[in-house]
């Protein structure tokens, strides 16, 4: 327990027994005739079921976030993995491993799923919200760099948005330029302050700190 470190739950030990839960819990993930449950009340289960076996030695919060996302594109209700409940369960911890242990001790499931929910439903919400301002600030960058460069192009655009940063390696092979052309393009992005520019070991990297800035701030 965060603050006592006091043990409130040990997880299985045993190689065999750890084997069995896991094949179980990959039979109730794949088998749609075990049940005919909600998606989304499913993924709940699922989460509850892995935090509870915790496979692994570390990494087990992060792999069971995972497991969410890749289960709801298994179950078409997303086709990228941006549905990531990871802000939501640390803005809401105490909640989290409260809920978990209310499973484990007095099989409070409607809790444990309406909170899983109800993540789902205010990430979601939070996700629409950064892909339109992500949209609106590719529309700005459009407008500027259509009024003000020669060299702007629609793969220029998609470029310097399909990561945080961009590189001169990445500009050669999406705009097809030499490196000399993709390097004269990012440093003078650079020196008129859309792009910021970092030098890292032996390379240089180009952040879109508009973009950085967005991602970041959730």
């Amino acid at each position: 327990m965060a603050g006592t470190k006091e043990v409130i739950y040990t997880p299985p030990q045993d190689f065999e027994v750890i084997k069995d839960l896991m094949t179980n819990l990959e039979h109730f993930i794949n088998n749609k005739e075990i049940n005919d449950y909600d998606p989304i009340v499913k993924m709940a289960i699922i989460h509850y079921q892995f935090e509870s076996i915790h496979p692994f030695y570390d990494g087990n919060g992060r792999t069971g976030r995972i497991l969410n996302i890749l289960y709801l594109i298994l179950e078409g209700l997303q086709n990228l993995p941006i549905l990531y409940l990871s802000n939501y369960i640390i803005k809401n911890k105490s909640d989290y491993y409260r809920l978990l242990q209310e499973v484990r001790e007095k099989n409070n499931w409607e809790e444990w799923i309406l909170f899983m929910i109800k993540g789902v439903e205010q990430t979601s919400k939070e996700t629409i919200q950064l892909i339109i301002q992500i949209k609106e600030l590719m529309k700005k960058f459009k407008h500027t760099l259509r009024g003000n460069y020669k060299f702007y192009s629609q793969d220029l655009l998609n470029n310097l948005f399909k990561h945080p940063y961009t590189k001169i390696e990445f500009l050669v092979s999406d705009l097809n330029v030499s490196r000399i052309t993709a390097a004269n393009y990012l440093n003078k992005l650079a020196e008129d302050g859309l792009l910021r520019k970092e030098k890292l070991g032996t390379g240089n990297y180009y952040v879109n700190t508009s973009l950085f800035e967005l991602l970041t701030k959730r």
